[in-house]
């Protein structure tokens, strides 16, 4: 089979300070940080899986954490330098990096785009002050605009913003007017997604008042008519775009692509020449990282997919998107027969969750609707 295109996610694990919301592998700064220390680990890592990567162009790289804007714009650029000296990048290639509006971070957009970095993903999440505070967010409504006017002032033409609704304490109104200010900024790409009550997390452990399921509902349709009404094609639950503003990096993964994943608690996944697809993720602690790095193996475990898993982690990230993928996609880069999704593909269509179009894989809007009993369909067979 031919190798799939092949992406790099760089995990940069500190923030200034843990949101009781987050689940992801952050953790609090204590101290000064050792950005030439572990770009210098991030490096080493890389040594490691750039050897099974083949000879493939990483199409895209996205830096994320965490607070990646935390490193300074040159501890980003010996980063990336280094980057391409191991791998080789594609012309176009596309380089994310998230940022949040703190002042301090903004300040550093025009050093940031001379990097290389060519696209921003802000964290905004709201430009109402309460909801900020209830979500533990270290910046103002000012600051969000003014972290986006800075980056485009900067240079930066691909920017995401993320904006979250059925927060704390917020009404209807004001989820509305959050998705009407982020139109203003007149960015090529928004996430627009609910908050979620994570298992480890504050949150969770202590959960805040959120809005009724019928406002959540009339705040998503509402949201998404406005986006749609400005211009924004709705391409994935989530993700929202102007023509050529789609993330090319996260469409690689919703396509069952490869990427290599280094960084404390980074995930990967990397196809061999034999077919065989590795899920491989590496030590969580960044000190636990860190040591193994210097021992030669920051791998924390690794798994061959099954048959099995392959139909369910294919599905569960290409009906994702609204358009669905080519139904020949599946065997390019599973290595399985098409045929293996036959009868679940017939249940689907009979309860009306996925296309009856047979030349693609896609959810109808009652399958975006009720993706997670979509994809129950194609898990039994794992179950079996």
């Amino acid at each position: 089979m031919n190798l799939p295109p092949l992406s790099l996610y760089i995990h940069i694990p500190w923030c200034l300070r843990k949101c009781p919301y987050c689940d992801f592998n952050s953790h609090a700064v204590r101290g000064a940080l050792d950005e030439a220390g572990y770009v210098a680990a991030l490096l080493a890592d890389l040594n490691i899986e750039a050897a099974l990567a083949g000879e493939r162009e990483l199409q895209s790289i996205f830096i994320g954490g965490g607070t990646p804007s935390l490193f300074s714009p040159a501890a980003i650029d010996d980063l990336l330098r280094g980057v391409r000296e191991r791998l080789p990048w594609a012309q176009d290639i596309e380089i994310t990096m998230e940022a949040n509006p703190g002042a301090v971070e903004a300040a550093q957009f025009a050093e940031l785009r001379e990097t290389g970095v060519n696209r921003l993903s802000i964290g905004v999440q709201s430009f109402h002050a309460e909801s900020l505070r209830a979500l533990g967010r270290i910046h103002g409504p000012e600051e969000a605009v003014r972290a986006v006017e800075l980056a485009q002032a900067a240079g930066f033409e691909r920017i995401n913003l993320d904006l979250m609704f059925g927060l704390p304490q917020a009404s209807e109104a004001q989820a509305l007017e959050d998705v009407n200010i982020a139109i203003g900024l007149n960015t090529e790409h928004l996430s627009y997604y609910q908050l979620t009550l994570e298992p480890n997390t504050l949150f969770h452990h202590q959960p805040p008042q959120l809005p009724d399921e019928e406002t959540l509902w009339s705040i998503q349709q509402e949201g998404q008519r406005l986006l749609a009404q400005a211009g924004y094609q709705q391409y994935e639950v989530s993700a929202f775009a102007r023509p050529g503003g789609r993330c090319r990096h996260n469409l690689n993964y919703w396509r069952f692509g490869d990427y290599i994943g280094i960084g404390a608690g980074a995930h990967g996944k990397l196809t061999q020449g034999d077919g065989n697809i590795q899920r491989r993720w590496k030590k969580r602690h960044p000190d636990d990282y860190l040591c193994a790095v210097a021992a030669g193996n920051p791998l924390q475990g690794s798994r061959q997919l099954s048959p099995e898993d392959r139909v369910v982690e294919f599905m569960m990230n290409a009906l994702r998107l609204s358009e669905g993928v080519e139904s020949g996609l599946f065997p390019a880069t599973t290595g399985l027969d098409s045929e293996r999704l036959a009868g679940m593909l017939d249940e689907a269509r009979g309860r009306g969750l996925l296309s009856k179009e047979t030349t693609r894989l896609c959810a109808t809007p009652l399958g975006l609707r009720f993706l997670t009993n979509l994809l129950e369909i194609f898990e039994v067979e794992k179950q079996l």
